[in-house]
């Protein structure tokens, strides 16, 4: 299905009468500066804020960018300096100046409460005319939180940046592209679809000069904690990669039928060293845990392959796949809407399909 856009087209035009007080105005609001709100797990910045960090390159030439770490313990810090030397190329090429580090307690966990009022005091303090965040969990617990206390209008999910003020969004569940003028007060506040952000490759020679601070939290008061509390973290144990930043994506769906035959999917996987994926359908029946499922309403991939059974193609699902550079679908039924999509689509019987596969694939060394 082809994808269309909306424009809206600004016609008018007026020029103002220029004064040196107006042209020193214009001189500042043409100044780009953006800082972007990092997470990080294991003492490494996450690939999804890596990914904002070169989406913020698109808003200006001579954009200063920073990244704003919080936490707690040794982990923190080696999160700070792998924000500031482990991509060496990207911080000199998309000038990244600075790395801040908010190192408390408070923000032992990514709440939304701390987290939006630490947002709120280093922008009093840095005065960007961005602020910037992966749309993932992280960036959609914290930025609209924090957006409200700055009193401004957040703009999220965005694919493409083409200036400062002016970013292309889908909606309709990727069925059309907004392109979307801010013209409201600083600063703007972005989410970014990570997959749209590829990150620059990396220079070994290159060196990094972003230095790392400490955020003065001697003003963050008790109260900035909230109502929310930090209760447990539950995830499965898996040497399979990360379904966000995988290259294959072996999916299922509901016609896998139950939790038992799914097990064919995640056994594929392993022999192609992927990562295990599903739909909204397969996590709602209990198929598989909702950290996997694939779509609007959970991740949104872009892999080199990505592989669907017995997906049928719903228009939520097709919005959190659609970029994936190779898709290959199996499916019984000749008119499921993910053969509008997939390079490759056989139909088949995927109960007949997948046992051939795995007979005719090697064992993983």
């Amino acid at each position: 299905m082809a994808t269309s856009a909306i424009h809206r087209a600004f016609t008018k035009r007026t020029v103002p009468f220029l004064t040196s007080q107006s042209l020193f105005l214009s001189s500042i609001s043409r100044s780009v500066s953006t800082l972007v709100l990092a997470e990080h797990e294991g003492g490494s910045i996450k690939a999804p804020s890596v990914s904002a960090v070169a989406a913020a390159s698109f808003l200006s030439k001579d954009n200063s960018i920073s990244v704003l770490l919080a936490g707690s313990g040794p982990s923190l810090q080696e999160a700070a300096v792998h924000a500031a030397s482990c991509h060496p190329s990207v911080s000199q090429m998309l000038f990244l100046t600075q790395v801040l580090v908010a190192d408390s307690d408070k923000f032992s966990h990514p709440l939304a409460e701390p987290w939006a009022k630490l947002v709120h005091l280093v922008q009093q303090k840095g005065g960007y005319s961005h602020i910037m965040a992966p749309s993932g969990s992280f960036g959609k617990n914290i930025l609209p939180r924090a957006a409200a206390l700055l009193d401004v209008s957040p703009i999220t999910d965005i694919i493409e940046i083409s200036e400062s003020n002016l970013f292309v969004r889908p909606i309709y569940a990727g069925n059309a592209l907004c392109t979307v003028r801010y013209a409201g007060a600083n600063p703007c506040m972005l989410t970014i679809r990570s997959t749209s952000f590829p990150v620059p490759p990396i220079s070994a020679d290159s060196k990094s000069e972003a230095s790392i601070s400490q955020v003065d939290l001697s003003t963050f008061g008790e109260d900035a904690v909230g109502k929310s509390r930090y209760v447990k973290l539950t995830s499965q144990e898996t040497e399979r990669p990360d379904l966000g930043n995988a290259r294959v994506v072996v999916t299922g769906g509901r016609a896998l039928k139950s939790a038992e035959n799914f097990k064919m999917i995640e056994k594929l996987a392993e022999k192609l060293g992927a990562a295990v994926g599903a739909t909204r359908a397969a996590v709602d029946a209990g198929f598989v845990p909702n950290d996997l499922q694939v779509g609007q309403t959970g991740k949104i991939v872009a892999p080199e392959l990505y592989m669907a059974f017995g997906v049928s193609g719903a228009i939520q699902h097709l919005a959190g796949m659609r970029d994936s550079k190779v898709i290959v679908a199996v499916n019984k039924d000749a008119d499921a809407p993910i053969f509008q999509v997939a390079d490759y689509g056989l139909v088949g019987d995927l109960f007949e399909v997948i046992p051939e596969l795995l007979e005719k694939m090697p064992e993983k060394k």
